[in-house]
């Protein structure tokens, strides 16, 4: 068995040099942009939609291993990636000004790997749509074994099928120019991601990609700043640049990127975070964002449309098949009904190689997959809810229970209830486990 180099796959001057976490991880950032960004696009001026969709970057892809074709207008199987360059879709670096605003380095850093990997689930009913958000670290088979690597993280496919196919046509007899060069390489990237993705869940239909660039997230959020976000404590961090008080606040695009990037508090008794707080965070400000996008006095701003035009050209990428228009129709459908985030469990952490990897169990990722496409996962949910519900009831119910507890609360319960009252339209969750579900702006850590 090969496995993957350490070191990442890196840009430099928008071009790939030529050398060679636990359960409920919901990371939904870069599909939330893209439905909103493309739905604010073809809603607002009609007639830019063919300015915004002319110059999207698009390739092809295909599934030797999948026979299954989705019927039209059927379910839709959609897979959303986000890259970690710092470049745009056609290599360009991005103005200084916005790696300021990203406090993430410049275009030499990051590297072309899908951090963000999500399959948007739609049904033909529209009624229960699922994003699975799959981790980026999880230790999976790398469809065609790109540069000899058979297993990696998933996110890394990508990077090291695009790094094969930029060798190959640097040395191939064929002269190319250096953008039809690039374009090509990316487009191995995205067929080696995709393929990989499908196997990994269990050889399901993808139908289309949709791919966005870590810039390309930035302009949405400045497009339509100020977005309100809520957390549970202040809290700072000298790496990301976030400096935030607790409570609900209204931030502009700069300090959403710190909002969405933070994963620790570098302050004197700040709070505990992790990479699970830090995609939490993302999932919060998602709801917001898509909330903003939604709002009739943002899709009228002229200015704020054209942003979000400018933001399909350059940081945007799509299948050749992908009718912009039809998925305007599915997303409004979508967002009347709404939709809920799961991701894919891992059973534990290993280092190989000298890479920390996240270990799953194959068997029980596309267990839950297939539950997911054909429903089932719905049931079982309710009835869980059912039971709960039940259960707390039957606990309430009991004529045994210590008259001294139900009559004396718990003074420090009641204390922390009455210091922290709840802000109206809000929702506090105190653990990256519960779901996050639309309808108020989510209170995080």
């Amino acid at each position: 068995m090969h496995n993957a180099p350490l070191l990442e796959t890196p840009a430099r001057s928008g071009r790939p040099r030529m050398s060679r976490r636990r359960r409920k991880r919901l990371t939904i950032v870069i599909a939330a942009t893209v439905a909103g960004a493309l739905v604010a696009t073809g809603g607002a001026i009609v007639f830019a939609y063919h300015q915004a969709t002319d110059s999207i970057v698009r390739s092809d892809f295909v599934l030797p291993q999948v026979e299954e074709v989705a019927p039209e207008p059927g379910e839709q199987n959609i897979l959303i990636m986000g890259m970690d360059s710092r470049v745009d879709q056609n290599g360009n670096p991005l103005p200084d000004g916005v790696y300021e605003a990203l406090h993430a380095g410049g275009a030499d850093d990051g590297g072309y790997n899908a951090n963000v990997l999500m399959l948007l689930h739609i049904p033909e009913d529209r009624s229960k749509t699922v994003g699975i958000s799959i981790p980026r670290d999880d230790y999976v088979e790398i469809a065609g074994a790109p540069l000899g690597v058979t297993h990696s993280k998933i996110k890394e496919a990508y990077g090291l099928a695009m790094q094969e196919k930029m060798n190959e046509l640097s040395w191939g007899e064929e002269p190319l120019s250096d953008d039809e060069l690039y374009q090509q390489a990316r487009a191995a990237g995205r067929q080696a991601q995709i393929e990989t993705v499908s196997h990994f869940l269990g050889d399901v239909r993808i139908d289309h990609f949709v791919e966005m660039t870590m810039g390309g997230f930035y302009h949405v959020a400045e497009a339509v700043a100020p977005v309100s976000v809520c957390l549970n404590q202040a809290t700072e961090d000298s790496f990301s640049g976030a400096n935030f008080d607790a409570g609900v606040q209204e931030i502009d695009a700069k300090q959403a990127m710190s909002f969405v990037r933070q994963r620790r508090d570098t302050g004197y008794d700040g709070p505990f975070l992790t990479d699970l707080d830090r995609s939490r965070r993302q999932q919060a400000f998602m709801i917001s964002l898509t909330d903003k996008l939604q709002q009739k006095s943002t899709l009228m701003n002229p200015k704020t449309v054209w942003s979000l035009v400018d933001v399909t050209q350059k940081h945007v990428a799509l299948d050749s098949e992908f009718d912009v228009l039809g998925f305007l129709k599915i997303a409004h459908q979508v967002s009347q009904t709404g939709a809920e985030f799961v991701t894919l469990p891992i059973v534990g952490f290993e280092n190989i190689g000298g890479a920390d990897v996240n270990i799953v169990d194959i068997d029980e990722v596309q267990s839950l997959v297939a539950s997911i496409l054909d429903g089932s996962y719905f049931e079982s949910e309710v009835q869980e809810a059912a039971d709960g519900t039940a259960e707390a009831a039957g606990e309430v119910a009991d004529p045994a229970a210590d008259a001294e507890e139900t009559d004396a609360p718990d003074d420090d319960v009641t204390q922390e209830s009455a210091d922290e009252p709840q802000a109206p339209g809000t929702a506090r969750y105190d653990s990256w486990e519960e779901p996050i579900r639309a309808g108020s702006i989510p209170c995080v850590n």
